[in-house]
């Protein structure tokens, strides 16, 4: 009978030991699954602008709610960590998380960012190049190339890019003898078209443009204007549109997703292609009751640009594709596949 007792008490001990062990296991499995990770996230929009809120606050408010808290954003405005033309260098080398860029300030990088910062008069609709962007493909060509630098290519919407001026645009020598503050292919454009183009970061546009540094200046269209409080100083709204294009962009750290487990990297990735949808649509919702709203509370006025500037204008976009696409074989591919698609659709 000792020698049962104590048998009996061995294994008793054993499987107590057991049960510890195991509910120790199970009890590390969850917190092993909630390890949480924070990005941070420099934006080239100051925190005035609409897309600050519209575009990067709710891309952090959907990560963060559909990762169950394990991804928070830290978000941080223009200028704040690293200049605009400095974000996606930093992105790329794994120093920040996440960015958001124009594409203009990667032209250094990235072929296609003359393209896909907007080939002026080329899309004459928004649907348009968000069809060139995700059904033909130059998502994916944006994608590859940004891949090369360890960084994740996500265009967060497409939309019209629209000048405001402080006088009127009536001949061809008002629009040469303007100031305009531009960025990228269209500052490019703009300065071959006959004007003075010159870049100036979000943060000193309203002070440039109020100082008379420059006469006029595009950030979006009317929403972008009407953020950054542009119609205080600037009364008219130009149209048409320079370009349609996926002018704002999210771009990741390679290395940052890959340190998320893979549900996780999937969750990323689906929310920023569903932003894209979700952004443009609502971009052009927003566009036509802001305009108007632009009109009847601040005197706002539209300028359509008259026959002979437009001519201009055209003749001098087309003959600036071509150069755009010499910048590389990839860029030389999507030159004659947007040239093709404008051709079905009967431009040229």
């Amino acid at each position: 009978m000792k020698l049962f007792a104590t048998a009996r008490k061995t294994l008793t001990v054993y499987a107590s030991a057991l049960t510890l062990g195991i509910t120790a296991a199970l009890s590390a499995a969850p917190a092993a699954a909630q390890d949480t990770f924070t990005w941070k996230v420099q934006s080239h929009w100051p925190g005035s602008s609409s897309s600050y809120t519209d575009s990067l606050g709710r891309i952090k408010r959907v990560l963060e709610e559909r990762t169950d808290g394990r991804l928070k954003l830290q978000l941080y405005e223009a200028g704040s960590l690293f200049k605009a033309t400095d974000t996606f260098n930093a992105v790329s080398r794994g120093i920040l998380e996440m960015g958001t860029i124009s594409p203009a300030y990667a032209q250094d990088k990235i072929s296609l960012a003359g393209i896909a910062s907007g080939l002026p008069f080329a899309f004459r609709n928004v649907w348009e190049a968000a069809y060139f962007h995700q059904n033909l493909g130059f998502e994916q060509m944006l994608r590859d190339e940004a891949a090369k630098h360890d960084v994740y290519w996500a265009t967060d919407k497409v939309y019209p890019t629209e000048m405001v001026v402080k006088e009127p645009i009536e001949s061809v020598e008002d629009f040469n003898s303007l100031k305009i503050r531009s960025s990228g292919a269209l500052q490019t454009f703009l300065t071959e078209a006959g004007a003075a183009a010159s870049y100036i970061p979000g943060s000193e546009l309203y002070s440039a443009l109020d100082s008379g540094i420059v006469d006029g200046a595009h950030w979006g269209a009317a929403q972008g204007a009407y953020s950054m409080g542009l119609y205080e100083v600037a009364k008219y709204h130009v149209q048409p549109a320079l370009n349609i294009a996926g002018t704002d962009v999210i771009i990741v750290s390679q290395k940052a997703l890959n340190k998320l487990p893979e549900d996780m990297q999937k969750i990323v990735k689906d929310a920023l292609n569903e932003q894209f949808w979700i952004r443009t649509n609502e971009y052009q919702y927003k566009e036509r009751i802001t305009l108007a709203k632009a009109i009847e509370e601040q005197g706002v006025q539209l300028n359509v640009l008259p026959d002979e500037v437009q001519d201009k204008l055209v003749a001098t976009a087309q003959a600036m594709w071509d150069e755009e696409g010499k910048r590389s074989e990839n860029a030389k591919k999507a030159l004659d596949m947007l040239k093709g698609y404008l051709a079905d659709l009967g431009y040229l």
